[in-house]
């Protein structure tokens, strides 16, 4: 049970930082003129950051599994 509860706790957290890198002031500081490997920067640090919590969410119920 304490397991089930640490997991929603970081799951949780993961909620609340993803609301952080998504909101407005963020990604103002990434909506400039460039490219990175020829992708617009912001669309590169919205793919990044959506993979980045794909991977940290797999890596949370993963780890509670085992």
């Amino acid at each position: 049970m304490a397991h089930r509860a640490l997991q929603a706790q970081r799951l949780v957290a993961l909620f609340v930082l993803g609301c952080l890198l998504f909101s407005f002031p963020l990604l103002s500081l990434f909506n400039i003129a460039g490219t990175v490997l020829g992708i617009p920067i912001l669309y590169a640090y919205l793919f990044g950051v959506w993979i980045g919590f794909i991977a940290l969410m797999m890596l949370v119920v993963e780890r509670s599994r085992g």
